[in-house]
């Protein structure tokens, strides 16, 4: 059998590897893989097919709503008229609200994508006969595993 846990790269990890070769699983059975956690900005604009919940369009829509409203009220009595100025004051708006959401998402947050709680950093893997499973999970669990799988040959 084969057993699968993740862990975070701590003391924990090696604690668990040593208990697992005192029960007499050797060396050679036992499998740790490191991962690299992934560390990509998030994109400005979403597609229809990935989103990540942030959007440059919300403030831009009210501002730019807002701001149209009150370049037709003033437009009455300027010389373009209303239409042209609410026009004008909804692109305003919008660009205005675009240029705040971009400052807040570029440089108040500074978003690099970083994940919140415990991630798993090291996946190990371990060879065992059916006898030593229960054991072995013991150890995994008793040592702060992320997650515990098992797969049967």
């Amino acid at each position: 059998m084969q057993i699968f846990s993740t862990y975070e790269h701590s003391s924990y990890l090696e604690l668990a590897i040593s208990a697992l070769e005192k029960i007499g699983i050797e060396k050679e059975r036992i499998l740790a893989v490191p991962l690299e956690n992934r560390v990509e900005e998030r994109r400005l604009l979403d597609t229809l097919h990935r989103a990540d919940g942030v959007s440059l369009f919300d403030k831009g829509a009210a501002i730019g709503t807002a701001f149209s409203v009150i370049g037709g009220s003033v437009g009455f009595v300027l010389e373009w008229g209303p239409i042209y100025w609410g026009l004008i004051g909804a692109a305003s708006g919008f660009i205005l609200g675009f240029i705040i959401d971009y400052f807040i998402f570029k440089v108040v947050h500074k978003r690099n994508r970083l994940i919140r709680g415990k991630n798993s950093e090291v996946v190990l893997v371990i060879n065992c006969s059916k006898e030593e499973v229960e054991k072995v999970e013991k150890i995994l669990w008793g040592n702060l595993a992320l997650g515990v799988a098992k797969v049967e040959d």
